[in-house]
């Protein structure tokens, strides 16, 4: 995923957006930052939060399998 920043001749200050690396939009921030590095640096913040809670969710995934009972091999 990649963080840009952005600004409108109707809104001039400067907005973060993270895409994915399709092109989608992902998540674009509400306010307004005044300068590119602020916008992109808060972006980053964000972008690096959702990492964390992918990790998160995958970890809480597994450790639900993990307390799953086991198969017991079939006796043939």
């Amino acid at each position: 995923m990649q963080v840009t920043a952005f600004s409108t001749p109707a809104s001039p200050e400067w907005r973060w957006r993270i895409c994915d690396y399709a092109g989608e939009m992902v998540e674009e921030s509400h306010g307004g930052f005044p300068t590119i590095a602020a916008a992109v640096a808060t972006g980053m913040e964000r972008l690096g939060q959702m990492n964390l809670d992918q990790v998160k969710d995958a970890y809480r995934s597994m450790a639900v399998r993990s307390q799953r009972a086991p198969t017991r091999p079939r006796q043939w």
